[in-house]
């Protein structure tokens, strides 16, 4: 039997990698709210299973849950086609009403059972490991079987519909027109969605799931565009913040609470990610914003010399001294476009007149004949 620090730690990262293989195809149709959603209609699918099988251990409750989820997403797609309600307004109108129908039917009828409301929003990844199961002669946590297990299907549902999930994606009136049956494939990948959240749900609560599902495949993104590399990589973010997660909570130091702890650090990774990213993080866009401010000045002092090149004016017109008649730049901002323009071997001198080089004739001419 392994020690229940590394138990956790593997059911932590069973849930992350269930969950951030799906959670990529919903960041990418920008349905990552529908997987908050449905993990909180889960509890009227729970209660009503209940109502019909009457025990709390039965499967049927999950099959239950996962059914609610998808019956929600159906109702909010035929509130949206109805053109009288957005998605984002179908969303506040069905998951709300659905979530607040099962907590009353809960605490109506469900008094007798223990229904604990804080595991389920909260879940309670540090008790996931009493409840434990027998394979091969081999004594596992209930929770890392069955998160495991979601986590192959899910792997080898995205592996045998590739292609359909890609191209529905990206291009959903193609996708039709090819006959791959994209409203199919949505509502495959909803139930999924359902599944998985059922799943995690004792272990974790909807709470970690929803930042499992979205999180990781939205630091991903930062840093690809290549779909199969964005699934890989979603996955590690997912498993290492939970692991590490799961670590630092149990420090006695901290002793803390494990699913806290593991979606502060997926926030964590990601303000990160959004910082450093080489194309889409912010030190990215400032010093690609920078360097395009760099060459838009030397553009503008090139076209402005060609403009006066062989004129009457380009003895006046030419000089450094009097660009601040036609640039609002400082002295010392004026001084630096031009050495710089000097250094790219844009514009030379002859004494006090700048004069424009090959290259910086050429220049000056596709900036403007690019905007002809």
């Amino acid at each position: 039997m392994l020690s229940y620090q590394i138990e956790t730690a593997l059911v932590m990262a069973a849930v992350a990698a269930a969950c951030a293989v799906p959670g990529v195809f919903l960041v990418l149709r920008r349905l990552a709210m529908t997987g908050d959603a449905i993990g909180h209609v889960l509890l009227l699918g729970i209660v009503l299973a209940y109502f019909v099988v009457r025990d709390l251990s039965s499967p049927w409750l999950l099959l239950g849950a996962a059914a609610s989820g998808v019956a929600a997403v159906a109702l909010v797609e035929l509130l949206q086609r109805s053109k009288l309600v957005k998605q984002d307004a179908a969303l506040g109108l069905v998951f709300p009403a659905l979530f607040g129908l099962g907590v009353i039917l809960a605490t109506m009828y469900l008094r007798n059972t223990h229904l604990d409301g804080d595991a389920v929003l909260l879940g309670s990844a540090e008790l996931a490991g009493l409840d434990r199961i027998e394979i091969g002669g081999v004594d596992l946590p209930h929770a890392l079987v069955v998160m495991g297990g979601v986590f192959l299907f899910n792997a080898a549902a995205v592996a045998m519909f590739f292609k359909e999930l890609k191209l529905g994606t990206f291009d959903p009136a193609l996708a039709a027109t090819l006959g791959f049956a994209p409203a199919a494939v949505h509502y495959g990948l909803m139930t999924a969605v359902s599944l998985t959240t059922v799943a995690a749900f004792d272990a974790v609560g909807p709470v970690l799931v929803v930042a499992f599902l979205v999180v990781p495949a939205a630091t991903a993104s930062l840093f690809t565009d290549r779909l199969g590399v964005l699934l890989v990589l979603s996955v590690v973010v997912a498993v290492a913040a939970a692991v590490a997660g799961a670590c630092l909570a149990m420090l006695p130091a901290m002793n803390t609470n494990i699913a806290g702890t593991a979606a502060s650090l997926l926030g964590a990774v990601f303000a990160v990610g959004w910082l450093v990213a080489p194309d889409r993080g912010l030190v990215a866009q400032a010093a690609r914003r920078w360097r395009q401010r760099r060459a838009f000045h030397e553009a503008m002092l090139a076209i402005h010399l060609l403009q006066h090149e062989g004129t009457a004016a380009e003895a006046d017109e030419s000089r450094e001294a009097g660009l601040h008649r036609h640039f609002r730049w400082g002295p010392d901002e004026i001084a630096a476009v031009v050495r710089r323009a000097e250094r790219n071997g844009l514009v030379t001198r002859a004494g006090s007149l700048l004069r424009l080089t090959d290259r910086g004739r050429t220049k000056a001419r596709e900036v403007l004949g690019s905007a002809a």
